[in-house]
């Protein structure tokens, strides 16, 4: 795996824990650039919905692995493990720190111990699963899962259809049960040198915290941004599944009112945030730091530059 001699530091935290926020007073305190963490900002065009840094802040503090693909454009993780490593490299070699911010788990695995052994993507055959999934069902393609891999089906609902066509793909493509494979990928051969800062706030501020979000988010053009984007290029079968985004897509169609938008945006959102911190238990060398509701990043980040071990300025 590139980079291996890199030490890799991570500002992690369930979504609205006030990463991006830290890291640009973290770049007043050390010399760094960001590389984001985050599995809809590869995306162009999806900024609002996605809480991409803004031309402002990318002047502030430099981001990288972001705007990679068209919404349509199908993406995975191998694509963006390219991207973040060779960026990691390339601000290191400017003297800089690479500072890893985001909370997608899937994204920190890779980064952390690689890419699961074997499992490569097909677009058509993961559409033509989608496909099948619409017409019959996910129950259908759940039994279809039990049938090859009753392990990985267990462990995930019918209704969870992105991740049973994934499952379903990993087996076809490979021939091994995908619960076999990520076994082996949670004993790695290889770790990286690395650091990781996570921000967590208390569960009743958190949520506060993704409701004012969502509210923002609205104002700012969450559901203009999803038009534009359905009659431009469209979305793909990951865009489609951002946060938010989905939900906007049922408005749009008349599924749903603006108001029941919302809730079921603030509550995929508090769902999503509960299995950030699931993924984030299974890295016990992971350093918390719990944060106040409204407490100002330029007093967090003093705590997490520490933690992180940053550089001082030259």
């Amino acid at each position: 795996m590139g980079g291996s001699r890199l030490r890799y530091r991570f500002l992690l935290g369930p979504t609205a824990s006030g990463k991006t926020a830290v890291a640009l007073a973290l770049a007043r305190l050390s010399p760094m650039e960001a590389v984001s963490m985050d599995s809809m900002q590869v995306f162009r065009g999806m900024d609002v919905g996605t809480a991409k840094p803004t031309a402002a802040e990318r002047d502030s503090l430099p981001h990288h692995a972001i705007d990679l693909a068209d919404p349509r454009d199908p993406f995975d993780v191998a694509r963006y493990l390219s991207a973040a490593e060779s960026a990691a490299e390339e601000i290191a070699s400017r003297g800089k720190v690479p500072l890893f911010v985001g909370g997608a788990g899937l994204y920190l695995r890779a980064l952390t111990h690689g890419l699961m052994t074997g499992a490569s993507a097909d677009p058509a055959l993961r559409e033509e699963l989608h496909r099948r999934a619409e017409a019959e069902g996910g129950a259908a393609l759940h039994r279809e899962l039990s049938e090859v891999d009753p392990v990985a089906a267990s462990r995930l609902h019918p209704n969870d259809v992105k991740r049973v066509v994934r499952a379903l793909e990993v087996f076809r493509l490979t021939g091994s049960p995908i619960s076999v494979l990520q076994r082996d990928w949670a004993n790695p051969r290889t770790e990286r040198d690395r650091i990781l800062v996570g921000l967590r706030l208390d569960r009743d501020a958190l949520h506060r915290r993704i409701g004012r979000r969502v509210d923002a988010m609205l104002a700012a053009g969450l559901v203009e941004e999803v038009a534009r984007i359905r009659d431009g290029g469209g979305f793909g079968p990951q865009s489609s599944q951002a946060l938010g985004y989905r939900e906007a897509l049922e408005h749009l169609a008349g599924r749903l009112s603006l108001a029941d938008c919302r809730l079921a945006v603030i509550k995929a959102t508090r769902d999503f945030s509960r299995r950030q911190m699931t993924w984030f238990r299974s890295y016990p060398d992971l350093r918390w730091i719990d944060v106040g509701e409204e407490e100002e990043p330029s007093a967090i980040a003093p705590r997490v530059a520490r933690k992180l071990e940053l550089p001082s300025p030259a």
